[in-house]
C-alpha cells in the first residue's frame, strides 16, 4: 500500500545560490521529515500558480508556518509590526476553503492554524504583546545568545478540552514550543479546544463538521512530538481507503 500523499504549503523567496539570485520554492525540511517520519509522502505546494486542482491528487494537506496574514482579510488595518505576503495569503486561503469543502484531512501549523480561522470568516489578534503584555509566545528569554539552550522559540503549557477530538491525540496537557505574534481571536467555523493557561491564548482549534481539520499554534515539526502529524497521516490513509 502506498503512503498517503501529503501536500505542504511552501513560500517563494529570493535566495542567493552561488553567484545567482533565484526565486525559490522554500520550506524547512523539518516539515518534510515530520511527514515522512509519520508514514506520509511529502510534496510541496508553491504559491506561484494558485489553484485548487492539486487537491485532487492529495490525501491530506499541511498548511505550514510563516509570516503574518494580511488583516485586510478580516477588515482590519495593519499593525506596525505586521508583515504580509499577499500572494501566499491569496493562494492558501483559496486552498484552505477548497480543502475544507472537499473534507480533505487538513493540519494547520502556526500560521496554518490562523489561515484556518481567517478562511472561514474569523479574525486574528495582530500583535500579542499589546494584548497580553509579554513576548513569551515568540522567544524564550536568554541572557547569553551563545548558550546551549538559546532559542528563538518560547515554551509553555497547553491545556486541552477533555471533550475534544484533540484530547485523543494529546491528552489533557502538553508542553509546546512557540514562535508567533499573531493569534486567533475569532476562530470562524472552527472551535477552540486548547489554550495556554497563563493567558488563554488559543493554541488548538478543530472543525466540528469535518472528518479531520486540526490547527495547532506551535511548531511540532521542530520537536520529537509528532502526534499531530501522525493523526493527519492516519486520517489521510483512512480517507484514501474509503475513497478507493
Amino acid at each position: 500500500m502506498r503512503r498517503p500523499l501529503i501536500g505542504l504549503t511552501a513560500y517563494a523567496e529570493h535566495v542567493q545560490y552561488g553567484r545567482n539570485e533565484l526565486m525559490a520554492g522554500m520550506l524547512p525540511m523539518t516539515y518534510v521529515r515530520a511527514v515522512h517520519a509519520t508514514g506520509g509522502r511529502a510534496v510541496l505546494i508553491t504559491p506561484d500558480d494558485p489553484g485548487t486542482d492539486v487537491l485532487e491528487s492529495l490525501d491530506g494537506v499541511v498548511f505550514t508556518g510563516g509570516g503574518d496574514i494580511d488583516p485586510s482579510h478580516w477588515g482590519a488595518t495593519a499593525h506596525p509590526a505586521t508583515e504580509v505576503d499577499k500572494a501566499r495569503d491569496a493562494a492558501e486561503l483559496m486552498l484552505m476553503r477548497a480543502a475544507l469543502e472537499a473534507d480533505l484531512p487538513v493540519l494547520g501549523v502556526c500560521r496554518g492554524m490562523q489561515v484556518m480561522a481567517v478562511a472561514t470568516g474569523g479574525s486574528l489578534h495582530q500583535h500579542l504583546p499589546d494584548l497580553i503584555g509579554h513576548e513569551r509566545h515568540r522567544a524564550a528569554p536568554v541572557t547569553d545568545p551563545l548558550a546551549a539552550n538559546a532559542s528563538d522559540y518560547g515554551r509553555h503549557d497547553v491545556l486541552v478540552d477533555e471533550r475534544s477530538r484533540a484530547h485523543a491525540y494529546f491528552g489533557r496537557s502538553l508542553t509546546v514550543n512557540s514562535f508567533h505574534h499573531q493569534a486567533v481571536a475569532d476562530p470562524g467555523e472552527f472551535v477552540p479546544v486548547g489554550w495556554c493557561p497563563e493567558d488563554e491564548v488559543v493554541e488548538i482549534i478543530e472543525h466540528p463538521g469535518r472528518t479531520f481539520a486540526l490547527g495547532v499554534q506551535w511548531h511540532p515539526e521542530r520537536t520529537p512530538d509528532l502526534r499531530s502529524f501522525a493523526a493527519l497521516a492516519e486520517a489521510a490513509t483512512r480517507a484514501r481507503v474509503m475513497a478507493a
